[in-house]
Formats: structure tokens, sequence, C-alpha cells
């Protein structure tokens, strides 16, 4: 009697498994040199091997923010999920698993490889994100409609395409479409794409892909037009003279003014307000012109005061590189020294002058920190940044203030934003770096006490 092969049991996918794969991906002596730190950088990360374990669900990876290939195949996965902070991977490896939906890949920018062979997908979606996608394996799943490959279209580095095994594959005029469609394919379904076939499937698909063409440039077109809109809007939004290059503040004043049609009967009024439409229309787009200038100033001192950021931080590391590299190399010749020593009294007088000796290093890192921390306080003074806001009078002064007040608020509200994202993430980088001097000066003391 032959037995039966039980079924894996499924598992859900937790930090004590990441970590695990994470320390394979490792030397032997750079796994050494983690256990001794008690710890792992999971941003350090580049690669994650996860397959075959039965996973249920993509859990526990927010961490891997440098990961740049996952393999995660041979697993028992439903969903595409938790790669939100991937940001960097570009190979991704989802096949034999029983995935039903192309999902969660918006984040995914720079895939190059996206492999999801044999799972349970039966429409090719939700993949606008993947710009940089060169090799798209989709081999046995579910596609039944030729047409809705037409979405790869636009990814135009793709050259590597895999089919074979779905229900379209099987269509008569499966090579020849793809050949035509995509005339940058070099390799669909593990062979490669002969000049033959793609000569007659162009041949064959001429009108058709001329109206398509066509079709795609006008959408081009269209889309260049709107992100050109979009792109000039958000300009103004940023300098906070929307809606200021026009009669649009004008015509807000009388929108709502039940009096406005009455003063319009009025001989000669007419007249009086299209003149003091064309004076606020020029004032408008005066004020519009001088926001513009001084977005494009404030843009110059931000890109200035982080180029000098920038400098420092970097400065500050050459310097503190300096002091490790010297310390090492002393640090180093005393190990050895120390290690010769067989006298005990001796052994601890020594071992006293090299903890004196990795306290001053830390001081002297400490001291680099506390100079470079101490250059971004006076940003900590929010009141020498804020600005008052204007109040109206009446009821057309009114809708002109509150015009004046939604410019300064929003001045105001972007310089809160700026100053606070430039502490948090100073604090943030601060709070690592000591971190680290600390934990480098607690291993360095460990290594002492071992001698002992």
């Amino acid at each position: 009697m032959i037995g039966r092969q039980d079924k894996p049991e499924p598992v859900l996918m937790d930090e004590e498994m990441v970590k695990e794969a994470s320390v394979d991906q490792l030397s032997h002596d750079q796994a050494r040199r983690i256990a001794k730190a008690e710890g792992i950088h999971f941003t350090e990360i580049l690669k994650l091997r996860l397959e075959y374990r039965s996973i249920l669900r993509i859990d526990h990876l927010w961490e891997f923010t440098s990961l740049a290939k996952l393999e995660l195949n041979n697993n028992l996965i439903g969903k595409i999920e938790g790669l939100d902070r991937l940001v960097n991977l570009t190979w991704l490896n989802l096949s034999f698993n029983s995935i039903e939906k192309i999902e969660g890949l918006g984040s995914l920018q720079k895939l190059e490889l996206l492999n999801l062979t044999n799972n349970q997908i039966s429409v090719i979606e939700n993949m606008d994100a993947l710009e940089k996608l060169t090799h798209f394996c989709f081999a046995n799943n579910r596609l039944g409609e030729l047409d809705n490959v037409l979405y790869l279209r636009k990814f135009r580095n793709l050259f590597t395409i895999n089919l074979c095994g779905n229900p379209v594959s099987k269509d008569a005029d499966y090579s020849f479409f793809i050949a035509a469609y995509f005339p940058n394919i070099t390799c669909l379904d593990y062979r490669l794409l002969d000049q033959k076939t793609k000569t007659e499937a162009s041949i064959k698909y001429h009108y058709l892909l001329e109206e398509m063409r066509h079709k795609e440039l006008q959408a081009q077109q269209a889309e260049e037009t709107e992100q050109s809109r979009k792109a000039e809007v958000k300009l103004h939004m940023d300098a906070f003279v929307e809606h200021l290059n026009g009669s649009y503040l004008f015509k807000s004043m009388f929108k709502d003014d039940p009096k406005a049609e009455m003063l319009h009967c009025v001989p000669g009024v007419a007249f009086l307000l299209q003149t003091f439409e064309q004076q606020m229309v020029e004032l408008c787009v005066q004020l519009f012109e001088i926001g513009l200038a001084e977005h494009k100033r404030r843009e110059t001192e931000v890109s200035a005061f982080f180029s000098g950021q920038t400098a420092a931080v970097t400065d500050c590391q050459q310097k503190a590189s300096q002091i490790l590299a010297k310390f090492e190399q002393q640090h180093k010749e005393r190990i050895v020294e120390l290690q010769q020593l067989s006298d005990p009294d001796q052994l601890r007088v020594k071992v006293n002058h090299c903890n004196d000796e990795i306290k001053q290093l830390c001081n002297s890192l400490m001291a680099l920190e506390v100079q470079l921390a101490s250059q971004l306080e006076l940003f900590t003074d929010r009141n020498t940044v804020m600005d008052a806001v204007a109040v109206g009078h009446d009821n057309h002064l009114l809708v002109i203030n509150d015009r004046e007040s939604q410019l300064i608020t929003g001045v105001d509200a972007w310089k809160v934003a700026l100053i606070k994202g430039i502490q948090d993430k100073e604090l943030k980088r601060n709070r690592m770096c000591v971190s680290d001097i600390h934990r480098y000066v607690d291993h360095l003391r460990e290594q002492l006490d071992e001698l002992l």
C-alpha cells in the first residue's frame, strides 16, 4: 500500500520567520557579528527568500525598505498585499501560489521582473505603476481574453512575456497577435520570436495597428495636456496664487451680492463696474506674478538650506569616520597586546586604559553629533517665522481679505510643515546616530570584558 503524502500545514508570516530568512542571506561572519550585536537591521537587507514555507499571507515586511529581490514562490498566498514599503524592489516572484487578482503593486515603481506563474488569475490589471517592467511571467493562469494582453502595451521596456498554459495561448493567432502588438518583445513563452513571425504579424494586423497607434497618440496627447494643466494648477497652489490671474476674484465678489443686478440697471454704473473690473484684474495679475516670483525665491532658499544641511552632515560623517579609523587601528593593536599579557595586574591596568580610550571615543563622536544638531536649533522657535492674518471690513472687502487670508494662511502652513519635516527628520537621524554610537561602544566594552 502506497502512503499518502500529507498536505503541508499553512503558516502565518511573522517577524521570526523574516529574521531567520534575513540571516540566511548573510555570510557566516556577518551572522556572527549580528548575533553579537543582538540585532539585525532589516533596512539593510537586499534579498529575501521565503519560498516553500506554506505562507498564507504576506506580512511583516514593512522594515525591508532597501529590499531589491523577494522570492515568495511555492506558498499558499491568496492575495498580493503588504508590499507598500518595498519601494526599491526590482524582482518579485509570486509563482505557484493561490492568487486570484493582481493588486497591491502600486508602490513598486522600480519593479523589473514580476513572476505570477501558476496562480488563478483571469485578468491582467492594476499594474500601472510598474513603468520599468521588463519581464512578465504569467504562465498557467486563467487568462481567457486575448485583448486583455494589450494592457501590457503601456510598458515600453517590456521584452519578455510568458503566457503559455493560459486559455489565450490556444488561440490560432496568438503568436501573431503578440508579435504584432508588441514589436519590442524578443522572447515569448520561453522562446525567441523570430523575424519571420514579426514580419508576417505586422502585415496581418497592419490596419488594426495603425488605428490603435492613432488612438494611443490621441490619448497620449490628451494625457500630456492634462498633466501640463495639473502641473500649472499645482504651481499656482504651491505659490498660493490660484485663480488670481484673471477676473475670478472680482466675479466672486458679486456672485452672492443680491444688490449686484440692481446696480447694473443704474445708468452709467455698468461702465464703472467694467472699469473697476479691469483695474482689479490688473492688480490681481500683479499679485499673481509677485506670488510666482516669491515661490521661486522660496524654492531657491529651501534648496540652498538642504544643500547646506547635506554638506554639514557629510562633513560630520567624514570627521567621525576619520576618528573611528584612527581608533580602530590603535584598538586592534591594543587588543593584540592584551591577548599576549599573562600578568593579571598588568592586564587589568591595560583594560582600564582601553576603557578610557573608548570613553574618549564616545565623547568625541557625541561632540560631533551635538555640534551638528545645534546648527538646526534656530528652527525650534516657530514665532520667528509666523505672520499675522488680516481681517476684512465690509462685504466686498471681506471677499478680498478672505483671499488674502487664504494666501497668508497657506504660506504659514507651508512654513510650519517645512520646519516640522526638518525637525522630525533631524530628530530621527540624531537618535539613530546616538543609538549607533552607544551600540558600538557597548560592543567594544564587551570585547574587553571577555579578555578578563
